[in-house]
Parts: structure tokens; C-alpha cells; sequence
């Protein structure tokens, strides 16, 4: 799982250390697993948010870890073209490769660390696929794609496009340097990450080494999901068992606690986390297939857009693929 790392985490800056006596420590309101599932043309996934309420995610909508999967050549898949609108879709790919491409014109590869970062707003169409190289060869494929919704005042937004490579995350460490973080958007204890939101969220991988305890501060305003995507731990101030697959929704508080049992698997050597938070937009959901809005007429609207042509065109050079 390489994303991107450091050798010594102890050259980067620390995070403070919050004593759980003193701060509030986020208790642990429930652990859920992940089922399995199948997306775009064929590729394997964990649907990570199945069985949460809304209520609890908001302000995201959906999640899905791609992989892990070793392909063998000729089987790596992807997305065909297709629409959205009404929120962001944020792809981080962990090992592998994807490339992405749109209709405001968009797109680039997607490897190892990297982030895609995509505000569908008013619509756009797009498509995410392995490029031919890695479908003649095969190879590791791992990553995560998630839904961030947006309040009714900028569902109309422009569509936007943001690359975000793996060199632009603010690395940072636990103060003893067992945990390495790398923010990709938010604030995280002052530090902020590259990702530009219209709605106020924290996203931040973080890895702990074997037996490493993480104190992470977390602003009150958010709320605070953590999903394991390799290993395993505990969360929470009861030392709740967390392992691969399993997404953790805290309560609230000022801090998060979370630790990496000492003895891990050789194939996943460290607890790896994606920690969420988001500040809640407490508006009706509606959301179909591709589209997430505030009611069903503006799904039914957005259906009548997208058939129309009124949510972009694919670009000519790849009419026919």
C-alpha cells in the first residue's frame, strides 16, 4: 500500500497531543462491515457506507473501496461515460492506476497517492478506466471513491476538476512518530490540506505502525467516520476491535483515539485508516443512480437533462470507444 510515504516520519511536523483525560475522546456509536459488490464494468468493490443512516454520514453520500485486486492481463475495468450532478465525487487511488477524463475537459492519471477530485455541480458527464497499459500488463488495483454531497444553494454550481498529486498532501506525524498522516483536504490540527471543498470536510489516510496509539484532534463542527482499509486496531476510548472492511462512526467530541494491534498480517503490515469528518448540511437527500439532489422532481429533472445532452457532451476523440 504505497500511497505516498516517508521514510522517518519524525522530520515531518507533529500533530499536538491531546491528553484523553482532559479532552472529550469521540466515543465509538457503531462499527459496520462492508459488504462486497461489483461497479462500473466488472471491478470489485466494498460498499463502505451499506447499512448507515444518511444522518449519520452527512455530509457524504457514498463510498466504495476499490480492490485491492491483482489483475491478471486483459482484466483490469473501469467505468463507461456517464453523468452526475448535485455533488463532488473524490477518487483516491492507493496502488494502481486510473485515468480519468470529462466533459469540461478535464482528467489525467490517477496513480499511487494521487486524488481526482471532481465537482459535478450543475452536471457532467465522465469516465474512469485503466489506461491500456496497465490493461495489457495487469497489476495491483486499490482505491476509493467517495460522494461528497452539496447544500441546495451550490447543487448548481460549475463543474470543476482538480487534480491532486501525491507530493502536494500535507504529510504529517503522531508525536512519537508511529503514525504517518497524510491530509488531503480539510484541517487537521492548523494543518490544511491541497483539496479545495464547497462543503466543509477533513479527509486524511493514516497509517500506524504495529502497536502505535494515534490521539488525532478533531473539530467538534464535523463529524467523524473512520474506515479500515488494511489491518487491524481498535477504536474509540473502549478499545472497540476494528479490522479491513469495517467503517467506525464516532460521536462527538474533540478527539479521536484509534491503535494498531501489535501483530499484524505480512500482507497488511500496518493499520491503514481514511478518516472523514464533514460539517452536516441537514437538507433532504434525494439520490438516484448518478444523481444526488434534494427532491425527486430534480432527479426526474436531471434524468430529462442528462437524455437531452443538457449535462455535456463526450468529447470527439473519443465518440465510438
Amino acid at each position: 500500500m504505497p500511497a505516498i510515504t516517508v521514510e522517518n516520519p519524525l522530520r515531518l511536523p507533529k500533530i499536538s497531543a491531546p491528553d484523553p483525560a482532559t479532552v472529550l475522546v469521540r466515543p465509538v456509536r457503531d462499527v459496520t462491515t462492508a459488504p462486497h459488490g461489483l461497479e462500473g464494468e466488472g471491478f470489485p468493490v466494498r460498499r463502505a457506507f451499506a447499512g448507515v443512516s444518511l444522518a449519520d454520514l452527512d455530509p457524504f453520500v457514498h463510498m466504495d473501496q476499490m480492490g485491492e485486486v491483482e489483475y491478471a492481463p486483459g482484466e483490469p475495468k473501469g467505468t463507461p461515460w456517464h453523468p452526475h450532478r448535485g455533488f463532488e465525487t473524490v477518487t483516491y487511488m492507493i496502488d494502481g492506476t486510473f485515468q480519468h477524463q470529462d466533459s469540461i475537459g478535464g482528467g489525467g492519471l490517477i496513480t499511487n497517492g494521487a486524488t481526482q477530485w471532481m465537482t459535478a455541480g450543475a452536471g457532467i458527464l465522465h469516465i474512469e478506466r485503466p489506461p491500456e497499459d496497465l490493461i495489457a500488463s495487469g497489476g495491483l488495483f486499490h482505491g476509493i471513491q467517495l460522494w461528497v454531497n452539496l447544500p441546495r444553494a451550490e447543487k448548481w454550481v460549475a463543474p470543476r476538476y482538480q487534480g491532486i498529486e501525491p507530493q502536494t498532501a500535507t504529510l504529517l506525524s503522531s508525536p512519537d512518530g508511529g503514525t504517518l498522516l497524510r491530509v488531503i483536504a480539510g484541517d487537521v490540527d492548523g494543518h490544511k490540506g491541497p483539496g479545495v471543498t464547497h462543503t466543509p470536510i477533513s479527509m486524511v489516510h493514516a497509517t500506524l505502525s504495529p502497536g502505535a496509539r494515534l490521539v488525532l484532534p478533531w473539530p467538534r463542527q464535523l463529524n467523524a467516520l473512520a474506515y479500515v482499509l488494511a489491518g487491524r486496531g481498535t477504536a474509540g476510548p473502549d478499545a472497540r476491535p476494528v479490522a479491513s472492511g469495517q467503517l467506525v462512526v464516532h460521536g462527538a467530541g474533540d478527539a479521536i483515539i484509534v491503535a494498531a494491534d501489535r501483530d499484524q498480517d505480512s500482507r497488511a503490515p500496518s493499520l491503514e485508516l481514511l478518516v472523514l469528518g464533514g460539517e452536516p448540511i441537514r437538507e433532504p437527500v434525494a439520490a438516484y443512480g448518478p444523481f444526488v439532489m434534494n427532491t425527486k422532481d430534480e432527479i426526474a429533472q436531471a434524468f430529462e437533462d442528462f437524455h437531452a445532452g443538457r449535462l455535456g457532451s463526450i468529447p470527439a476523440e473519443h465518440i465510438g470507444r
